[in-house]
């Protein structure tokens, strides 16, 4: 009689308080905020906070969040219904060729040097790792220490890279009306061992997060063209399209006798494909033909998240 093995679950592994993101929620109920000062449940005074930006007149916070990251700084999230304030109407149109010397390279022909924040502080967080590496599980306070300096290193590689994302992504919001990308697939694009350092420092998906977003926000359009879509090995004069196009390659010439940068080329690529696109929602892939018969190009809009005010508390 063959013997039946009931597999069974094994037993819950909880997040550690100390190495995880602590964070704790309050509701209308729970809190006070008068004044521009806030008072959270069980508290008899009001916190010391820095804060980033002020409330929107008319707006009271419905939700509070206070939160510590892995740096021990404590923020203060508060959720309210507010829009932005719209941009003057605007007619023009850009394409966006992401890169990794060039962050991203425009249509315009302007490309934007990637800062490399995650390069420029990696002798810092490599001196923080070797630290905590040499303390040993459960050394108490030493442990602790070594963990926050590493923490702290990890963030303002973060918040460097996200405020130079912010930037850039209101920029090309306000400036333009349709802004053309290309749909990447990073997660395969980090199984090179040779770029994916850079890759992962350049923060491509976040980029694009931002700019979809921030277009519902002002009535912005994105376009996004099919990974497959030829923009470096096309001609953007005169279509001719290249059997080969290697990555050490960045400049070229047509047999028109145009000459090329390759991202710039690219990108003029990309934004045509885009407003074909849009225009009258013409394929962008004539060289190949997509499974199933699907549209090689898509547009894709994702619902904004409701606009939050943040602030840290002192100390």
């Amino acid at each position: 009689m063959a013997t039946t093995h009931v597999k069974r679950a094994k037993y819950p592994t909880f997040k550690s308080r100390k190495k995880s993101r602590r964070s704790a929620e309050y509701t209308t109920s729970g809190f006070r905020f008068r004044d521009g000062r806030l008072t959270l449940a069980k508290m008899d005074r009001p916190l010391d906070i820095v804060w980033s930006r002020p409330l929107p007149e008319g707006t009271s916070p419905s939700t509070v969040t206070v939160s510590q990251d892995a740096a021990g700084r404590w923020f203060v999230s508060m959720l309210c219904d507010d829009r932005p304030a719209m941009p003057g109407a605007v007619n023009d149109a850009v394409g966006v060729d992401a890169g990794v010397t060039s962050l991203v390279t425009l249509s315009t022909g302007e490309k934007i040097t990637n800062p490399k924040h995650e390069r420029k502080d990696r002798e810092r967080l490599a001196k923080a790792q070797r630290a905590l590496s040499r303390k040993a599980e459960g050394d108490g306070s030493n442990r602790a220490k070594a963990r926050l300096e590493v923490g702290r290193a990890h963030a303002r590689i973060a918040d460097r890279r996200r405020d130079f994302l912010h930037k850039l992504t209101t920029r090309l919001v306000r400036e333009n009306q349709t802004i053309v990308i290309e749909d990447l697939t990073v997660r395969n694009m980090l199984k090179n061992r040779k770029l994916a350092r850079a890759i992962s420092d350049s923060s491509w998906t976040e980029l694009r997060s931002m700019l979809e977003y921030k277009a519902e926000w002002y009535g912005r359009e994105v376009v996004t063209v099919d990974r497959w879509f030829p923009s470096s090995k096309l001609c953007s004069t005169c279509g001719t399209l290249r059997s080969r196009m290697p990555l050490n390659v960045r400049e070229w010439t047509c047999a028109c006798g145009t000459a090329h940068d390759r991202d710039v080329n690219a990108a003029r690529n990309i934004l045509a494909a885009g407003l074909a696109v849009a225009a009258c929602g013409d394929g962008v892939r004539p060289q190949r033909n997509t499974p199933g018969g699907q549209s090689s190009v898509k547009q894709e809009v994702v619902p904004p998240p409701r606009p939050r005010t943040a602030a840290r508390p002192r100390g």
